[in-house]
C-alpha cells in the first residue's frame, strides 16, 4: 500500500503523522491501508531524534509517504551536539520534504529551556542551508518560537497541534506558516481551538491526526490514526460551515504551499 507522489485535488493530506511509533508498528500495514481506505492519498512523517531517521527512511521506502528529519525538544536527553551535523548529512542526501518535528517544549519542566532554543536555532539554519520548510513542535512557547523564525528569516512551514491565541495565530501566518488542526478539534470543550479553525482564514489551516496521539474525543481507547482525518475533514467543514469537496480541495493545497511543494 503506497501513497501518491502528488496527491489527487479530492485526496486527504495528512500533514503530521508518526508512522514510525512503536505503538503502530504492530499493524503498520494496516494503518497504512486503513488510511489509503479513507481517502488520504499522502502523509508526513517528521523523526524525532537522531535515532529514528532511518526509521522514517523506511517509512518513505515502504509506503511511499513524504518524511521530515529534526530534534524534538521533547527529547532533549537523546540529543548530543554531533546530532545537528548528522541532521545537516541527512538533509543534504535523503530528499526530506521539511525540517521537523523541531521547536520548543516549556510545558514539561525537567526539559531544559537554554537548551532548546539551542537546538532550535541551529536547525533553523539547517532549513535556511537547505531551503527546507519546517514543521514546528510549539507547546506553551508561541512568542519564543516565533521570535526565532523572525530573526533566521524562516518563512515555510506548519506550527502543527496549534493551540495559541487568535493573535498568535495571525503572526504565524504573517510569517507565512500555515496551523495544523486535528483531534483537539473534535473535543466539545475545545472552544478556543473550535473557534480558530472555525474563523481564522481558509488559506491558513492544515489537517493532521499526529497519529498515535491526540486521540479524537469519540475514539480515546485506541492510538490515533490517520483515516481518522476522513472524520476530522467533516468537523471542520461544520465548523466553517461549508463544503466538504470545497475543503478538502483548499486543505490539499494548503499543505501543498506550507510544504513548498509543486
Amino acid at each position: 500500500m503506497r501513497f501518491d507522489p502528488l496527491p489527487a485535488e479530492d485526496c486527504l493530506i495528512d500533514s503530521h503523522c508518526h508512522l514510525d511509533a512503536p505503538e503502530l508498528a504492530p499493524d503498520v500495514d494496516g494503518v497504512a491501508a486503513r488510511a489509503r481506505a479513507a481517502g488520504v492519498g499522502q502523509l508526513l512523517v517528521p523523526a524525532v531524534m537522531a535515532g529514528t531517521f532511518d526509521d522514517v527512511l523506511a517509512m518513505r521506502e515502504r509506503y511511499g509517504c513524504w518524511i521530515a528529519f529534526g530534534l524534538h525538544p521533547i527529547y532533549l536527553d537523546r540529543h548530543l551536539d554531533e546530532h545537528l551535523a548528522l541532521l545537516d548529512e541527512y538533509l543534504a542526501r535523503h530528499a526530506p520534504v521539511a525540517v521537523g518535528e523541531i521547536g520548543l517544549d516549556f510545558y514539561l519542566p525537567e526539559l531544559d529551556p537554554e537548551r532548546q532554543e539551542t537546538l532550535l536555532v541551529e536547525q533553523l539554519k539547517l532549513a535556511r542551508k537547505h531551503s527546507l520548510p519546517v514543521v514546528l513542535h510549539v507547546r506553551r512557547s508561541v512568542d519564543r518560537v516565533l521570535k526565532y523564525l523572525r530573526e533566521q528569516k524562516v518563512e515555510c512551514g506548519i506550527a502543527h497541534a496549534f493551540n495559541g491565541s487568535e493573535q498568535q495565530a495571525q503572526a504565524f501566518i504573517r510569517q507565512g506558516f500555515k496551523l495544523g488542526f486535528g483531534g483537539a478539534m473534535t473535543y466539545s470543550g475545545s472552544r478556543r481551538i473550535r473557534a480558530l479553525a472555525a474563523t481564522l482564514p481558509l488559506s491558513s489551516l492544515v489537517l493532521e491526526t499526529d497519529a498515535p496521539d491526540i486521540r479524537p474525543e469519540y475514539a480515546q481507547d485506541a492510538p490515533n490514526e490517520p483515516f481518522q482525518l476522513a472524520r476530522f475533514v467533516e468537523v471542520l467543514a461544520g465548523l466553517r460551515g461549508m463544503d466538504t469537496a470545497q475543503l478538502r480541495r483548499a486543505l490539499r493545497d494548503n499543505t501543498l504551499a506550507a510544504l513548498a511543494l509543486p
